[in-house]
């Protein structure tokens, strides 16, 4: 955007040359017609010009959209106003008589900016709009997409299924909705973590009793197993089940039928086993500490949940759904979570997986930390040490420069912007670092 025809020209052959798509105009009010809130592009325009100004611009664009990058140029003498325009939402300034490639990283900076706005904003809306599976499991990458696939093909089937995967992947979740989506799904579904089960009462939990068992037994009472007749009984750690266990299970799966305590009757049993693995059986099949044959019952069908490691694109999509669901369960009005800070999350470690990444956006929605660190695992010391060094080498690369603010953006590899941001964070002035003569 400039007024000038000979500076559109030179414009235009930057851009050009640069493979970069440029559309020129001689007046802001032909170039706002352009600019809505989906423009995907940057806004390049000069301060000085007749009518509508730039700074007007900027204005008038800001209220189209906040986020629309803006990069002013302008002369010598304009300096401090593209300093105040910054500060207001402009992107960045170039000065004039400007260099080529100082124009081109600005602009595609700004525009790779833009891109990860308008992606996110996209992602906001496309979870907003997920219902029933894609939002139970959700996840724009291929694994989630081949996992969904799988597991509404498994749920039409009444076959015993096999769902692995790290801790905090999801794979009760992952359970529940292959029983909410079979024909058993008017059936109980009865969750037994392996694990828990208290050594001295395990049979009885799961076999039940019949009257006279043993001492205090005054009653008869259903196992576990018989409570999952016509539904789905989910053995959670399975890699955990003591081997002794094993070999009754085995023997209940074989038969069907189940023995309780204190009787000689088999009752019939009829149920769908979903079992969960944090750890590989075939593995524990090797070293003696799983039985195959049981592993064979158990791995008709088999789901595996992914690591977030493993689908790093879908974090900032599940800290947007799981923020908004916190939002709405403590009757709280929706929280928009930051570019920066969705790609902060991204290239974060979840060891924890989705379960982690649900108590990070629960804690960020209801102010229990910082935006910059939505991490659970970063701590208070750690954020002031990362802060103090940030400072230190800003200020020695502005010494180190003079004072001069081009030559310490060149140096530190930031956009003016990003620069006068930090430096106000820091309390740190140029003025400071400017010899008096």
């Amino acid at each position: 955007m400039d007024d000038e025809e000979h500076l559109r020209i030179v414009g235009r052959q930057t851009f050009e040359l640069a493979d970069i798509p440029v559309t020129c105009f001689e007046s802001a009010a032909e170039a706002l017609k352009h600019i809505t809130p989906d423009f995907s592009g940057v806004l390049v325009t000069d301060i000085r010009m007749p009518g509508i100004d730039g700074v007007a611009l900027l204005q008038k664009t800001l209220q189209i959209d906040p986020e629309i990058p803006v990069v002013l140029v302008t002369g010598h003498g304009d300096v401090d106003l593209a300093v105040e325009c910054i500060k207001k939402g402009a992107y960045d300034f170039i000065e004039k008589p400007w260099e080529p490639e100082r124009l081109i990283a600005t602009v595609l900076r700004a525009y790779e900016r833009r891109s990860l706005v308008l992606e996110n904003r996209s992602l906001r809306t496309e979870v907003k709009s997920h219902q029933g599976l894609k939002r139970d499991l959700y996840g724009r990458s291929a694994a989630m997409g081949h996992l969904r696939k799988s597991l509404l093909a498994i749920a039409k089937t009444d076959v015993n299924v096999l769902i692995s995967g790290s801790t905090g992947t999801g794979k009760e979740v992952a359970a529940r909705l292959l029983h909410r989506k079979s024909s058993r799904r008017d059936g109980p579904f009865v969750h037994i973590n392996c694990a828990a089960l208290p050594e001295a009462l395990i049979e009885n939990e799961l076999f039940g009793h019949e009257a006279g068992a043993f001492p205090g037994a005054m009653r008869a009472r259903f196992g576990k197993l018989e409570h999952a007749r016509g539904g789905v009984l989910c053995l959670d750690e399975i890699d955990l089940l003591r081997p002794t266990l094993q070999a009754k299970l085995l023997d209940v799966l074989h038969n069907k039928t189940v023995t309780r305590l204190g009787s000689n009757d088999a009752v019939a049993l009829d149920f769908r086993v979903i079992a969960l693995s944090k750890s590989n059986l075939g593995d524990a099949v090797e070293a003696g500490k799983f039985r195959s044959d049981l592993l064979y019952r158990l791995n008709v069908a088999s789901l595996y949940m992914p690591d977030l490691d493993e689908r790093r694109e879908d974090i900032p999509g599940l800290f947007t759904l799981f923020a908004s669901q916190t939002a709405e369960q403590n009757g709280l009005p929706a929280k928009t979570v930051p570019v920066d800070v969705l790609n902060m999350l991204a290239g974060k470690s979840w060891p924890g997986n989705v379960r982690e990444l649900r108590n990070a956006a629960e804690r960020y929605v209801l102010g229990l930390s910082e935006t910059e660190d939505a991490s659970p695992r970063s701590s208070p010391i750690l954020a002031d040490q990362v802060s103090a060094y940030e400072k230190s080498i800003i200020a020695a690369s502005i010494a180190a420069n003079d004072g001069q603010i081009t030559a310490t953006c060149d140096s530190l590899g930031l956009s003016r912007r990003t620069l006068y941001d930090k430096m106000q964070k820091h309390g740190l002035s140029r003025a400071d670092f400017v010899e008096d003569t």
